[in-house]
């Protein structure tokens, strides 16, 4: 078992050095006039990015910044054209602020509610336009968060708003989550090495707008069979093959070790390594745009069926400790197909979406998963920026977990119902009102209704 753990270690280091150098190896050895790579949007590419032509324009465009208050993208404006000359040059600025106030309103461990908030930062640069190589981009990803959350309100195993436990569940917390350096090879090639934070990178369409303009809860935004082999931010590396600008398939492994706000040297791949597959088809039923997929990981780490996980709540206060175990997996498979298209804009959609997922039975805490919803653009006409979501989810909880502590700690399968409707007040703040019904994994704590608001304003 020691000899597996230290081969797919060693294997991980010698995957991450190797993609590391295909990265520089490429950009100096092919001159910018090689890569056919088309003129991409000012934020750069993730492992699923989509990447727009443009058409030649015999007048510049008004800058998406500048306008009216109420109009305009972000809240302070174009910077008096600071802005749009640093985006002319590859640099381009992200930075918002998300405020929420949730609270269990019945059931649960405790009736009462909370206010938190998060910043996030995002720094994108093009390579090309800052005179380096085509095809090459590099994305930071800070992040504050702060205040109180209802997680912990639920005994629910899933945190209820996982924005507000990441990149730490309590306390005031920053972190360079991600800094990510990414080159195409080609239109359709692209590998990326660095400090990755992987929930960037977990993009289904219709599964609400964005990580902070969607579903709260982690069952609806994230499949919690990863939870175990994936850490939220780690070193890794991986490549992608697209087709019309989507991933069709990709591939990474990761560092077991879990690093949002330490630099992670000094734990290098020291707990083995996750390696990470994904397959994803385009589909056309109906002549409406969908997506069947199918991924999964392996794991060489030693891990406890109670180990901490960024996607997960600890059970706090737990004496007893489960044995550790080498090796974990798990399997998953996603399916979304929209069922309406705006004839007037082809990113105007509706539809339903899905996900199954297994993992093994120890050290995972979660045996299988299962989810189901509607979600997209609004229906509502006049609404043309909205969103909505509504979803229904069932955890099956892993039976070791279960007989861990039968009698101080007992415990049972989660499902949880989630309905949220996001308002597009002006293009640059948004608010969310979000009802979930919650049965815990915690027998002792009662079903757990609970009502929250999100504000999110973009700077």
């Amino acid at each position: 078992m020691l000899s597996r753990i230290r081969f797919v270690s060693s294997l991980a280091r010698v995957v991450f050095t190797v993609a590391v150098t295909t990265v520089a190896a490429t950009a100096l050895a092919q001159s910018p006039d090689d890569l056919p790579v088309p003129e991409s949007q000012a934020a750069p590419p993730a492992v699923a990015p989509m990447i727009e032509h443009s058409a030649p324009l015999t007048a510049p465009p008004p800058s998406p910044f500048s306008g009216p208050l109420f109009e305009r993208s972000k809240l302070t404006g174009d910077w008096f054209g600071t802005r749009s000359e640093l985006a002319a040059h590859g640099i381009a600025f992200d930075i918002s602020t998300t405020q929420f106030y949730q609270g269990v309103t019945n059931g649960g461990l405790e009736q009462q509610f909370q206010y938190g908030g998060r910043n996030d930062y995002f720094l994108n640069l093009d390579g090309e336009k800052l005179g380096l190589w085509k095809g090459s981009f590099i994305t930071l990803h800070g992040e504050t968060r702060y205040g109180e959350s209802a997680n912990s309100l639920t005994g629910a195993l899933m945190p209820v708003n996982l924005m507000s436990a990441l990149p730490f569940p309590i306390g005031t917390v920053s972190a360079l989550s991600g800094v990510k350096f990414t080159q195409f090879l080609s239109e359709d090639m692209l590998v990326y090495a660095g400090k990755i934070n992987t929930f960037d990178d977990f993009k289904q369409p219709l599964t609400g707008a964005g990580a902070l303009t969607g579903f709260q809860n982690t069952a609806m935004m994230f499949n919690p069979v990863y939870a175990r082999t994936v850490p939220y931010s780690t070193f890794g590396a991986g490549a992608a093959y697209l087709k019309n600008h989507e991933p069709m398939f990709a591939a990474a492994v990761f560092d077991t070790n879990n690093t949002p706000t330490v630099s992670g040297f000094d734990t290098f791949f020291d707990n083995g390594a996750t390696i990470f597959a994904q397959a994803n088809l385009q589909t056309n039923f109906f002549d409406l745009p969908g997506h069947q997929g199918i991924s999964g990981t392996y794991s060489s780490g030693t891990y406890s069926d109670i180990s901490p996980s960024a996607y997960l709540d600890p059970i706090a206060g737990l004496v007893v400790a489960g044995t550790p175990q080498s090796g974990s997996w798990c399997l998953a498979y996603n399916f979304d197909q929209a069922l309406h298209v705006s004839p007037d804009d082809p990113h105007r959609k509706w539809g339903v979406f899905g996900n199954l997922g297994i993992a093994d039975n120890n050290p995972s805490p979660i045996r299988w998963f299962a989810s189901i919803g509607m979600s997209g653009a609004s229906p509502i006409a006049r609404r043309t920026a909205d969103s909505f979501g509504i979803g229904y989810f069932y955890l099956g909880v892993s039976e070791p977990l279960k007989d861990l502590a039968p009698v101080l700690l007992p415990l049972r399968d989660e499902q949880g119902v989630e309905l949220y409707y996001n308002v597009a007040v002006t293009p640059w703040c948004q608010i969310t009102p979000d009802l979930q019904v919650i049965a815990p994994f915690r027998e002792r704590a009662d079903t757990s209704l609970l009502f929250g608001l999100r504000a999110k304003i973009d700077f």
